[in-house]
């Protein structure tokens, strides 16, 4: 037992400088004895995989934008199970019709049958930029859905919201608002959103987030009870800043790929070389490529 610990000791401590270690990936315990009903952190393995994925300071814009439209998809089809329905007529092609390869004519191929269709009339508040990246996917399950943009900074020395962009209809006609948001770090901005969405006359408000900080969600709870909340993961700590560790760093720079070069490529002109090479065999790639063979 002893001897298999010192072996397990010993591949963790191969290598450079030990660092801190941050485990995002860790087993969460059940949130609903703290935070309530209403509070859905997903659990599914394929999530948690992707959100590894997402963090990686390795994922370029490109692939983060892909990785955070199926988050997103994955935590929409869960964050949208609480919609209800209503029957419609339709009808369904006979089993004859599909053998023969045609109707024949006559609308007796058809057979009349009940089908459903969302009640509710469904909004999607995207906050930008970041909220930006979330919205095709819900649009793929909800496609009549209404999409009305807000515009929120963060002052970098009081950490308090700033609105500079909002299309909200001045008559609100909507049953439920999804606000989405990849982040909610100290949630000041969500809770100030949600506000919003009240005063404008939402009945239910829905947060869909991808990584929320425990302080944030707490206190976006504190200020908003009534709120539905889905969220791919939590996040223990905060920096002095207001940002989640260990997080993802700034989704929007990361979705639009305004971060500076030597983290999007590799750094400076070794950077641009590797995105020149990046479609060449790594056996034809000129030695300063050669750190990528085997990833």
């Amino acid at each position: 037992m002893d001897e298999k610990k010192s072996e397990d000791d010993q591949h963790l401590h191969d290598g450079a400088t030990a660092l801190p270690l941050l485990s995002p990936s860790k087993v969460e315990p059940n949130f609903e004895a703290p935070y309530g009903p209403t509070v859905h952190i997903s659990k599914h393995p394929v999530l948690k995989h992707k959100l590894s994925i997402l963090r990686s300071s390795s994922t370029k814009p490109a692939a983060f934008r892909t990785v955070l439209r199926e988050i997103t998809f994955h935590l929409a089809y869960e964050a949208t199970a609480t919609l209800t329905t209503r029957d419609i007529p339709i009808t369904v092609p006979s089993a004859k019709v599909q053998l023969n390869g045609g109707s024949g004519g006559g609308d007796h191929h058809h057979l009349d049958a009940i089908g459903q269709k969302i009640r509710e009339k469904v909004a999607l508040i995207p906050i930008l930029r970041s909220g930006l990246g979330m919205v095709d996917p819900m649009l793929e399950l909800i496609d009549n859905a209404t999409v009305h943009h807000i515009g929120m900074y963060r002052n970098s020395k009081s950490l308090m919201p700033v609105q500079y962009y909002n299309r909200l209809p001045k008559i609100c006609d909507v049953d439920v608002a999804y606000i989405l948001d990849p982040l909610i770090a100290t949630s000041a901005t969500v809770i100030s959103v949600v506000g919003m969405m009240k005063k404008w006359g939402v009945s239910t408000i829905h947060v869909l987030s991808v990584i929320a900080s425990r302080k944030g969600l707490s206190e976006l709870l504190k200020n908003h009870p009534d709120v539905h909340v889905t969220i791919g993961h939590v996040d223990e700590a905060l920096n002095e800043e207001g940002d989640l560790v260990p997080g993802l760093g700034d989704a929007g720079d990361r979705l639009f790929g305004t971060t500076h070069p030597s983290i999007l490529e590799g750094g400076g002109e070794d950077g641009e070389e590797h995105e020149d090479q990046e479609l060449v065999h790594f056996s034809k790639r000129k030695r300063t490529m050669s750190v990528d063979v085997g990833n």
